[in-house]
């Protein structure tokens, strides 16, 4: 299996950076990822003032996909994710939704073991791996990898984890691939602006659609399709979210806007995946009975 080591990365979604490595349609790869902090934070002592250069979120990529063409979909299987065996938080002054709240830097080192983080040497919490940066260059110009939008990018969504299926577009040949910001556990909202961040690695099979062109992240699971927003308010995301679902369900059940309006109403679960990054990111959950890509 292809590996793709955590020295390759890229602090921006950009379709001007060559590739780090192709891989094959279909061809199951890894790829190896530092935290969101670069792997800087190695102690309690260790406080994000302490590297006032450190550029956050970094990813491994971009990787090159053979045969993904320019306009089409990216079907981004995750098979597996590998978490390292501690994980960190922070809080500073002005982060997160109460950061006004914050007085000082403080880190915790939080251990991750029998699939549980040890909180406060007290509390035993059932991890929940996911991935929080994922994208594929934008169509134009160049995106930091913390910014989420149309490309995927610092999403934060915890359904973008193992044994789902994330669907992203394809705005350049290869769709160029870059994926970073691992969670051993992160809840809606990430009101902090952390989950527990680690590094780890990522297994991942890319397929293709070329029948629809997806300009949006939608995620699979088991039981619905997730279609993700990102705007620089609460308000603009749900209304993006709200119109490209709608669409969606028209196309589907070929019923008119206000059929599809009505629909929504009715099996549209709208979700926050965070509040804390420089545009906020909603989904719209639907069962796969009623929609599936």
């Amino acid at each position: 299996m292809k590996e793709i080591k955590k020295d390759n990365i890229t602090y921006y979604f950009d379709s001007s950076i060559d590739p780090v490595a192709h891989v094959d349609l279909n061809e199951p790869f890894l790829i190896e990822t530092v935290d969101c902090y670069g792997d800087a934070l190695k102690s309690e002592k260790d406080l994000r003032s302490d590297f006032p250069d450190l550029i956050p979120n970094g990813a491994t990529g971009p990787v090159f996909i053979k045969d993904i063409k320019k306009n089409d979909t990216l079907m981004i299987e995750i098979l597996k994710i590998q978490i390292d065996k501690q994980g960190v938080m922070t809080t500073r002054p002005g982060g997160g939704l109460l950061g006004d709240l914050i007085e000082e830097h403080e880190t915790w080192i939080l251990p991750v073991y029998d699939n549980h983080i040890l909180f406060e040497d007290k509390l035993k919490i059932p991890i929940n791996k996911m991935i929080g940066v994922i994208g594929t260059a934008p169509e134009v110009g160049s995106i930091r990898t913390s910014v989420p939008g149309k490309h995927g990018g610092n999403l934060d969504t915890k359904e973008i984890t193992e044994g789902n299926t994330l669907y992203l577009p394809a705005y350049h040949d290869g769709g160029l691939l870059s994926i970073g910001d691992l969670h051993a556990g992160m809840s809606d909202g990430e009101i902090s602006g952390t989950g527990v961040e680690v590094s780890g690695k990522v297994i991942l099979r890319v397929k293709k659609r070329n029948d629809i062109f997806l300009n949006y992240p939608v995620v699979e699971t088991a039981q619905s399709t997730l279609i993700i927003s990102s705007d620089d308010d609460i308000k603009g995301a749900l209304r993006d979210a709200a119109k490209t679902t709608i669409d969606l369900l028209m196309r589907k059940h070929k019923i008119s806007f206000t059929e599809a309006y009505r629909l929504i109403s009715i099996v549209g679960d709208v979700e926050i995946s965070q509040l804390v990054n420089p545009k906020v990111t909603v989904r719209i959950s639907v069962p796969k009975s009623i929609l599936k890509i």
